[in-house]
Formats: C-alpha cells, sequence, structure tokens
C-alpha cells in the first residue's frame, strides 16, 4: 500500500509539476507528511489492535470469573438449603423430645411426687433414676414387691417409645458387700440388679432387643460416699432412653 500511495504521489507530484503547479521543494515537503501521517496511523492501528487482543483477553476473564461465581452461589445457596433443612429437623426433634420428657413426667407423676424416682432429660436421651431402697434389699438383687408394682407403671410408660433403646444401668455405694452376699463385688450386684430390671420390663412387654442391661458398680457416683446421705444416692438404677441411631454410632464407634 505504501509503494501504491509512493507512485500515486509521484504521478500527481509528475503532473504538478508539469503544470507548473508546485515545486519539487514542496512537493517532497508534502510526501514526507503524508508519509508520517501514514506511519502515525499505521502506529494507532497496532495500538489499536494490541488493546483489542487485551480487551478480549480480559472479557474472558472475566467471563470465567463470572461462571466460577455464579458456580460457587449455586453451591453456596445448595448450602443454605441443606443447613436450613437440618436445623428445621433439629426443632421438630427438640420439640419431639419435650413433647415425651412432659408425657413421660406426667404418666409417672404420682411416683415422682412421692420421690420413688426421678425422670431427668438429657440432650439426647431420657433418663429414669430409681431409688434402690424401693427396689432391693442391701445385698439382693430380687425387686421387692413395692418395687415390681413401681416398675410395672414404668414399663408401662417406656411401651410407646418404641423408637428408644432402652438401657438399664445398676449403681451401687463404695461400701464393700458382706462376705455373706451371693455377689463377690458392688460391681456383681451392680450387673445382676440391672439384668433383673430388664428381665422384668420384657415380662411387662417391651421387646428385649431394645433393652441393654449394664452395671456399673460405684464407679459412676452422683454423690461423695462419705455420708450416709450421698451412699443413698449413689444406690441407684438409671433407666436411660437413648435414639436407636445413637445406640449404632455408638456400636460402630467401640468397633
Amino acid at each position: 500500500m505504501h509503494r501504491h500511495l509512493r507512485i500515486g504521489t509521484a504521478v500527481i507530484a509528475a503532473g504538478l509539476i508539469a503544470g507548473g503547479c508546485v515545486s519539487t521543494g514542496t512537493f517532497n515537503k508534502m510526501e514526507t507528511q503524508k508519509n508520517a501521517e501514514i506511519a502515525t496511523l499505521q502506529n494507532q492501528k497496532t495500538a489499536l489492535e494490541s488493546q483489542k487482543l487485551t480487551l478480549e483477553g480480559n472479557l474472558n476473564t472475566l467471563k470465567e470469573r463470572f461462571t466460577a461465581l455464579e458456580q460457587s452461589k449455586t453451591a453456596t445457596e445448595q448450602q443454605v438449603g441443606s443447613l436450613q433443612q437440618e436445623k428445621a429437623a433439629l426443632v421438630a426433634a427438640s420439640q419431639q423430645q419435650q413433647q415425651q420428657y412432659e408425657a413421660l413426667v406426667q404418666g409417672l407423676s404420682s411416683e415422682v411426687e412421692k420421690g420413688q424416682l426421678q425422670v431427668r432429660q438429657y440432650k439426647n436421651m431420657l433418663s429414669v433414676d430409681l431409688a434402690e431402697q424401693i427396689f432391693f434389699d442391701s445385698g439382693k438383687a430380687a425387686i421387692k414387691k413395692e418395687g415390681r408394682e413401681v416398675l410395672k407403671k414404668v414399663a408401662d410408660a417406656l411401651k410407646g417409645y418404641e423408637s428408644k433403646v432402652i438401657r438399664v444401668v445398676g449403681h451401687t455405694d463404695n461400701v464393700p458387700l458382706a462376705k455373706s452376699s451371693s455377689f463377690p463385688s458392688n460391681w456383681d450386684l451392680s450387673v445382676a440388679r440391672a439384668t433383673t430390671v430388664v428381665r422384668f420390663l420384657q415380662e411387662s412387654g417391651i421387646p428385649p432387643d431394645r433393652l441393654v442391661p449394664s452395671g456399673r458398680g460405684e464407679y459412676e457416683p452422683v454423690a461423695p460416699n462419705d455420708t450416709p446421705e450421698g451412699r443413698q444416692k449413689n444406690r441407684r438404677i438409671e433407666i436411660m432412653l437413648l435414639d436407636k441411631a445413637l445406640v449404632s454410632e455408638m456400636s460402630r464407634t467401640a468397633n
């Protein structure tokens, strides 16, 4: 193109010179000026093409960032939805557990008022604590008559909790058993008492696959053993209502 311009300019110049319009010096000056303008335009074109490539690259980068942000937004919305569902499930579970606690307390209200048992609520379980003196003679694992009457009411109250595993735990104080006792240690006594209660609950209509006996002997006291009152509190039977899912998780972790 530059060559064609030079040829065209030369032809025009020849005509102008022949016609006596411009001198050679004026023509050369005009040619130099036009060449400079052409060079400037070419530089501007090159610069614009470079800017175009840069802008196209920036545009692609922005598109990629926009796509990534859209994906992140979608993932965040999904997480928020999952968290909201979990929150709703926790609220529903909490409400259900509170209703279960209130129903259990109401069903055993007369026994609670007499001090024969205590109903407690934890984060993920309910517990019925039975006073030892109402259910067992000292050093014995056979349930007394008055204890059987109370335990029958407990069994009836627990039948409706089909989604719960019932764990029965025996506890004692730290006073050694008399040599005449049928059990070699408090630990053996606590296990025997828990097993006796489990058998009674089974006989009262609770499926055995929901029942788990356990003995802790003197090793989980709730009060100091240095006073008669403290030792009496430690001699107890705990009946704990646990979610089946929690029990399965505990078993899996233990294995």
